[in-house]
């Protein structure tokens, strides 16, 4: 039988979790993620759990936060003044930004808010965290 491998695109159904067990993505709400192994368009340890696998076989991996979104970095959290922002568009703490930066956009969380400042955090909500994924392999094409 056919073992997934580098060159090969593949269709994962996969529920990931936080080590306290909360799921922040599943294919039941996303659908099958497809990829091809070795194109890294997805985390490398997500990429490696993969490979060896056969069609129908499950398995639960952890992956290491630096083979996932890597580690939180405090470079990554800036203040910016609040007259950058419009008036009428001051950012609430939570509210996620879209952030233009060298040709790609990044999301940003504002994690606070002051007279003078609004800071916000462009590390990915995932970094630094440990993931858990538990996976099927359902299909090589």
């Amino acid at each position: 039988m056919l073992q997934a491998k580098h060159g090969d695109t593949v269709r994962v159904q996969f529920t990931g979790k936080l080590d306290d067990g909360q799921i922040f993505d599943s294919s039941a709400e996303s659908g099958l993620l497809e990829f091809k192994v070795g194109d890294e368009d997805i985390i490398p340890g997500l990429e490696d759990a993969v490979i060896g696998m056969k069609p129908g076989e499950q398995r639960t991996v952890t992956i290491p936060a630096d083979r996932a979104y890597g580690p939180r970095i405090k470079e990554r959290v800036h203040e910016f003044g609040r007259r950058q922002f419009s008036s009428n568009a001051i950012p609430e703490i939570g509210k996620v930004l879209q952030i233009r930066q060298c040709q790609r956009i990044i999301q940003a969380k504002v994690i606070a808010v002051s007279k003078s400042k609004v800071t916000i955090d462009m590390n990915h909500p995932l970094a630094g965290r440990d993931l858990i994924f538990d996976l099927q392999l359902v299909e090589i094409a």
